[in-house]
């Protein structure tokens, strides 16, 4: 098999279930959102961090995929199984917030993005996030998209965030707050 088609060569492709939508579609742009998350996901989880925090983010890589694989299927067309999103995988990262936040001071200010690569890495990855977050509930107000997937992307937002955090402290950065001046 080749790694190129040609098929999309005139700015069409194929969902899963065969319909053929353009490359700016919004199910396209939500899974390409998706992908690029992953990517910098894939990033972080090279940086000098924790056998645990590399194992969790290789398992929200994997979840990654499968909300990719869920938003690339023609809700209406598609009869090929894809892996299912699950509520435990919900509740994996809530669970790691707040083991996360159990060593970390409470959050009173706004914090800035960096102070560490990795940290920005995160901030960077939290960005993608919320954005594939926005394009998701845009796609869906017109087709159908599983509410698990909107709840995940949120909850990776806050893990992401939280990790961030976790990474200043594990490495005695001092985050840098934001003071408003008036």
């Amino acid at each position: 098999m080749k790694i190129y088609t040609k098929t999309g060569d005139k700015g069409y492709t194929s969902l899963i279930g065969g319909t053929r939508v353009p490359k700016y579609n919004l199910r396209i742009e939500s899974y390409g959102t998706i992908d690029e998350l992953n990517s910098y996901i894939g990033l972080i989880r090279d940086q000098q961090i924790s056998d645990l925090q590399k194992e969790i983010l290789k398992e929200i890589q994997d979840r990654l995929f499968t909300i990719g694989s869920a938003l690339a299927a023609d809700p209406e067309k598609s009869r090929m199984k894809v892996p299912d999103l699950l509520w435990e995988d919900v509740a994996l990262l809530e669970s790691q917030i707040d083991e996360m936040e159990e060593s970390l001071p409470g959050l009173k200010h706004f914090i800035l993005p960096g102070g560490l690569t990795v940290v920005s890495f995160c901030h960077i990855a939290r960005c993608i996030c919320r954005r594939a977050e926005r394009v998701t509930v845009n796609l869906s107000e017109e087709s159908a998209v599983n509410e698990i997937i909107l709840v995940y992307l949120n909850r990776l937002s806050d893990y992401l965030f939280v990790l961030a955090r976790k990474l200043c402290a594990d490495n005695e950065i001092e985050e840098t707050k934001w003071v408003p001046r008036y």
